[in-house]
């Protein structure tokens, strides 16, 4: 009861912090809910072997949801590059279901490093994309170059837990693809990533010991419970504020706060 009592009003403003930043920078699934999960479960002198692990599975499992809505919202939009999805689809869930069963060799402190390194390479890119159209080819590679993509995209998503927009907008866009369709594209190959890899960390967690109340395998449904909702309310004032505050700045603010989140997850 005392876990709960502390537990639940902390996994709810990080969902607001996920839903703001959300709309507001167009960042949110893994990037943002992971870290703040992990740090969570550290607070509560959870162990690191399974602190991280269970951060990465709870945000594939909210991720399963935003994605659904978001998904929605852009094919009804006319945004999802259809071509892409049937080309990259198999390759992505190929990588999924590597990393979902790497995922059950990785151990937390491997699994913490890495992530830090991916927070440390999200925040140079948005530093840097926010100064430059930053483009290393005219159009996307051919064969085997976008099923290799694919299958790394599908891997890292699903043992870092991160939805496809994380990694996905930023590698499309390097090839000159319109902004627009790329983040389209990745809300479906969020939904994709998230529910096989969510079924792996449950699995793959199921008989660990010492989980937190409410954990099914790497994947707290308390967590889960607290933070959907909260992120679908905030995302939308995120969106409205955007319009408001100069968003360049911002996005280098958080570029900077995410570069620090990743050193410490590396030092600490």
């Amino acid at each position: 009861m005392n876990e709960l009592i502390i537990l639940l009003p902390i996994l709810l403003l990080s969902g607001v912090i996920a839903g703001l930043l959300a709309g507001l920078l167009g960042v949110g699934g893994g990037i943002v809910i992971v870290p703040m999960l992990y740090h969570i479960f550290i607070y509560l002198n959870i162990d690191i072997s399974i602190a991280m692990p269970l951060a990465v599975g709870t945000s594939l499992s909210t991720i399963v949801v935003t994605s659904i809505i978001s998904a929605r919202s852009h094919h009804k939009k006319g945004g999802i590059d259809w071509v892409i999805v049937k080309r990259w689809l198999p390759f992505v869930v190929l990588g999924v279901l590597l990393g979902a069963y790497f995922a059950s060799y990785v151990n937390g402190v491997t699994l913490k490093w890495m992530f830090g390194v991916l927070l440390l390479l999200v925040s140079t890119h948005m530093i840097m994309s926010s100064y430059r159209n930053i483009v290393i080819a005219k159009e996307l590679p051919k064969f085997p170059g976008q099923q290799i993509f694919a299958s790394l995209l599908g891997g890292f998503s699903s043992l870092l837990g991160i939805g496809g927009g994380t990694l996905m907008v930023p590698l499309l866009t390097l090839f000159s693809y319109p902004i627009h369709k790329a983040v389209s594209t990745a809300s479906l190959f969020g939904l994709v990533i998230s529910i096989p890899a969510t079924i792996g960390y449950v699995l793959i967690g199921w008989n660990v010991p010492n989980l937190p109340v409410a954990s099914t395998g790497y994947v707290n449904w308390l967590g889960f419970i607290a933070l959907v909702p909260m992120t679908m309310l905030f995302a939308p004032l995120g969106v409205k504020l955007a319009y408001k505050l100069n968003v360049k700045q911002l996005k280098v603010v958080f570029a900077i706060f995410l570069a620090f989140v990743g050193i410490k997850m590396l030092l600490v």
